[in-house]
């Protein structure tokens, strides 16, 4: 069966660039040293080799064995120490998930699902989290439909912060929620304007103070 993303990911070029997603460098401040981080969706591995650039030992998922080849190539240009610490792994979010308690983060970035798929995989991700572990999503609200910077053309796929409360709800605390207009310069794939959910939660069951912190700028 044709793969659209092994067609995708096999033109020239790396379509969402080689640098790093803006509110995951913002938010990785956030992760220990040396953290186990799950990056499902991570395609041709622009964030998955940026945090294994960081020190962290990177497990990236993909159903896209092109997307994770040009991750691995990514990597080894990055040096040896970068390329021994991102992890590939073939697979589809239908029929995988996590072992649970096995991960200190969670990147789900432009990660779109159907929303029937999402709300199981979005909990048996959280579930791979250990206690206190950290989830950082960015992903399409549904008000970008339409626009030409990038996303799923189906409304669907599109994330509003009720559908992720929904998802996460008795695994996460809320820590940062966001709906709003950004300005996108990833790859050819995402350049110009768009409006996105922004989410970090932290998963039940840490000790220390109480860390919720919600932030909502004006609504789309």
């Amino acid at each position: 069966m044709p793969n659209f993303w092994d067609d995708r990911f096999a033109e020239p070029g790396y379509k969402y660039g080689t640098t790093p997603n803006a509110f995951l460098r913002e938010q990785a401040a956030r992760l220990s040293d040396a953290s186990q981080v799950l990056v499902p969706g991570d395609g041709e591995g622009r964030n998955g080799v940026w945090l294994a650039g960081q020190g962290h030992q990177v497990t990236a998922v993909d159903c896209s064995e092109v997307g994770l080849a040009k991750a691995r190539a990514l990597a080894a240009e990055r040096g040896n120490a970068v390329a021994a610490r991102l992890h590939t792994r073939l697979a589809d979010l239908a029929d995988w998930a996590p072992a649970p308690e096995s991960f200190d983060a969670l990147v789900l970035v432009f990660c779109h699902l159907p929303s029937a798929l999402r709300r199981v995989a979005h909990p048996r991700l959280a579930e791979g989290l250990k206690p206190g572990g950290w989830l950082i999503l960015e992903a399409f609200h549904p008000t970008q439909l339409g626009r030409s910077s990038g996303g799923p053309k189906d409304v669907d796929m599109l994330y509003t912060l009720v559908d992720l409360r929904a998802d996460f709800a008795g695994r996460l605390e809320e820590v940062v929620a966001l709906e709003g207009e950004v300005l996108l310069d990833e790859g050819p794939g995402h350049q110009g304007a768009g409006k996105v959910t922004r989410y970090v939660g932290r998963r039940l069951g840490c000790q220390g103070p109480g860390l919720s912190q919600t932030m909502r700028p004006a609504p789309v």
